[in-house]
């Protein structure tokens, strides 16, 4: 499994926050990079919210450029800005399923997230349930909060 140390995390989800930072502004959605990092440090994919259009999640888009049975994923962790969403529309799987479906054993996150759209997001909570580990990276939250000043004040 792809568990860089620290430097290498606040690295890695540097670039998620710089990705998060092309995300088209929506106002009733949050703005979102992502990453899928690899063995050996390298990048599989990546991808932003509303990158692929209006109601893709930025998760959602960098799984969508790997197959879904792609071995490396075993391997890999995914980084986000945000805590993986747990629920959406009836028609749309949530994040941190698709990245259970997906096996990816460790995730890093900058901020959970807040009851701004989803009283009680729990993505954080399913992905430990399910065996992936969860690393969130607080002395970048504010950061991950800045791209998203057009929703107004975020907790």
């Amino acid at each position: 499994m792809y568990a860089p140390d620290r430097s290498q995390d606040l690295r890695w989800m540097q670039r998620a926050i710089d990705l998060a930072l092309l995300c088209p502004p929506a106002s009733g959605a949050y703005s979102v990079g992502a990453v899928i990092v690899g063995k050996g440090g390298i990048e599989l994919a990546s991808g932003y919210s509303r990158a692929t259009g209006p109601r893709e999640h930025a998760e959602e888009v960098a799984l969508a450029q790997l197959p879904q049975d792609d071995p490396r994923l075993a391997g890999a962790t995914i980084y986000s800005t945000l805590e993986p969403c747990s629920q959406r529309s009836a028609s749309r799987t949530p994040c941190a399923q698709r990245i259970l479906e997906a096996a990816i054993p460790r995730v890093v996150i900058a901020w959970r997230e807040p009851s701004l759209f989803v009283d009680d997001c729990v993505g954080y909570e399913q992905l430990v349930e399910n065996g992936a580990t969860v690393v969130e990276l607080p002395e970048l939250a504010a950061a991950a909060r800045a791209v998203n000043a057009h929703l107004g004040k975020l907790a």
